[in-house]
């Protein structure tokens, strides 16, 4: 009932690929059980059986023989909105009542990538974000109007971090998320305000990338023109991912 995609393996990028899904996976389930939500990480798949937080999949495949039958089993389906990050584009959910949301690429940066170039005006001053108040801060900044409680306190550990950049009167007009698996950091949520350049936040987060946790390569996804200052901070696109939404 619910095909396969067929695929070339690129057998160069298929190992970090793999690195970068399970990153994203334990990202995704470290969110959800911030809400109360205990997700289901195995060596093909990340689920959670119930409903997750908006802006975050019900399921992320891990490998490209993920068996889609068992991941629809594993979620639920019966209310509305559930989603499944295709982390290979390699499966066909359609059967299964879904909708490709949206297609993205898996990013990756070397450890040993230059530093990148100093980012345009305004000049921000970067920390780790290290306060529940912090964080609220944070996330009404990353929302543009406010915070909702998507990210809760629970998520400030040694391994996630959440970095703002501030301007002199202690604003917060840029930020990412970075977590840490192993010898791989996974990069999200980067994000400016109106009129700070899109650059500043790329070059001001990986910055304190390299300074939390040097030496080890960063990873993420992005699409359209998002991926453009990503690439111009040192990322080359390693393959696609897809989202699917159930809309049956």
């Amino acid at each position: 009932m619910y095909g396969t995609i067929a695929f070339v393996i690129d057998e160069e990028n298929d190992g970090i690929r793999l690195l970068a899904a399970r990153n994203n996976a334990e990202w995704c389930d470290a969110v959800c059980r911030a809400h109360g939500l205990e997700g289901s990480l195995g060596e093909d798949v990340w689920t959670s059986a119930r409903r997750t937080p908006p802006y975050y999949p019900d399921a992320v495949t891990l490998t490209r023989g993920t068996d889609g039958a068992a991941l629809i089993d594993a979620i639920d389906t019966d209310s509305p909105g559930a989603s499944v990050k295709d982390s290979f584009a390699a499966l066909d959910l359609a059967p299964a009542g879904f909708e490709v949301l949206f297609d993205a690429q898996w990013i990756h940066r070397p450890a040993t990538a230059p530093a990148p170039d100093a980012a345009p005006a305004p000049s921000l001053d970067w920390s780790r974000v290290g306060s529940a108040d912090e964080l609220e801060a944070w996330e009404a900044a990353w929302d543009g109007e406010g915070s909702t409680g998507l990210f809760r306190p629970a998520l400030l550990t040694a391994d996630i971090a959440f970095f703002a950049g501030r301007d002199p009167d202690g604003r917060i007009l840029a930020g990412a998320v970075a977590n840490r698996t192993g010898e791989v950091v996974g990069i999200s949520n980067v994000f400016t305000a109106d009129g700070t350049p899109d650059d500043a936040a790329w070059s001001g987060g990986l910055a304190s990338i390299a300074g939390l946790w040097p030496g080890h390569e960063v990873v993420g996804y992005e699409s359209g023109d998002d991926l453009d200052p990503a690439r111009r901070h040192g990322f080359t696109t390693i393959g696609p991912l897809r989202v699917w939404l159930h809309t049956a």
